[in-house]
């Protein structure tokens, strides 16, 4: 998602210290995905969720493309999961190339099938990112306005945001973006999820400039192990993270060594997480780009054990 999202300071349940102390609870963890284009991407996704279902995430959310143009790849991802795991599902639903009467459609067909979590997006440009942002003329203006549409619509559906520890890269200065942010919490967001970024010093930073601004909101933290760096760093750079220069030697040399390279993303993302844990932080968001194995490790890693997420077959 690069329309993205972050835990709190003050309270044991959002995320930070507790008391001067810090929490000894299991991390709650939500994961990532995004719908497969081909039988083959929806085998392999399929597999990604029986593997990770079994360490009980809090929910997991499902991508939607740019325009829309994953919606009913996005749906039917969803509605299967409710029909065939324990897991609560999170959709993903933007702005973007849609009127209202569209987008509340939407939201009603998944209120029907049994979804109460939206991942409220604005959602990027439709010419990509980079591009200028147009809204629909018909349409739902700004993410915040999504947001006041899905709960006045459905006051039981949850609304996670998204949140950036580095600002949009449209937003003008930071507290620009922390007024979207606020516009969106005030709308009725109760969660957000921050875009990747990988010196969390960046986070807490932003933690506080947040705090400030009386947002009390979980910020949860959103962390992507860095599978093929090169491709990756090229996503997460155009959506406006920066890519530090120790990663990015921790890589070199490592373009035709898989292996080596999962190896290091697992010991890079696992660092982070650990360094946030230790400072108090105690929810995480995944981005899986539909794989268990770095995702499965890192859980472990930070003491998450499976427990039995499946229905009965």
């Amino acid at each position: 998602m690069t329309d993205l999202t972050t835990p709190a300071r003050a309270e044991g349940q959002d995320g930070h210290l507790q008391n001067g102390h810090l929490s000894s609870k299991r991390p709650a963890i939500s994961f990532e995905f995004f719908p497969p284009k081909t039988e083959e991407m929806e085998r392999n996704l399929w597999e990604t969720i029986n593997r990770l279902a079994p360490l009980d995430p809090k929910f997991v959310s499902v991508t939607y493309g740019a325009g829309g143009s994953t919606r009913e790849r996005t749906h039917s991802t969803i509605t299967r999961i409710l029909k065939e795991t324990a897991l609560l599902p999170a959709a993903h639903l933007t702005c973007v190339g849609a009127s209202r009467g569209e987008i509340d459609e939407i939201v009603d067909r998944y209120h029907e099938v049994g979804v109460r979590h939206i991942v409220g997006l604005r959602g990027d440009p439709a010419g990509g990112i980079g591009t200028p942002y147009s809204s629909h003329p018909d349409g739902y203006q700004s993410s915040a306005d999504l947001v006041a549409g899905i709960k006045k619509r459905h006051g039981d559906i949850e609304v996670s945001v998204s949140a950036y520890p580095e600002k949009h890269p449209e937003a003008r200065d930071f507290d620009a973006d922390i007024d979207t942010l606020k516009a969106k919490v005030d709308a009725g967001a109760t969660r957000a999820i921050t875009q990747v970024f990988f010196d969390n010093d960046l986070y807490f930073r932003y933690l506080d400039r947040v705090r400030a601004r009386g947002i009390d909101i979980p910020i949860v933290p959103g962390i992507m192990p860095m599978h093929n760096f090169k491709q990756a760093r090229n996503f997460v750079t155009r959506a406006g993270t920066s890519v530090p220069d120790w990663l990015a030697e921790k890589f070199d040399g490592l373009d035709d060594d898989a292996e080596t390279r999962k190896l290091v993303a697992a010991t890079v993302a696992a660092g982070q997480v650990q360094k946030l844990a230790k400072r108090g932080v105690d929810t995480f968001h995944f981005y899986t780009m539909n794989r268990a194995d770095l995702v499965f490790a890192i859980s472990h890693l930070l003491g998450i054990r499976a427990k039995s997420a499946q229905k009965a077959a």
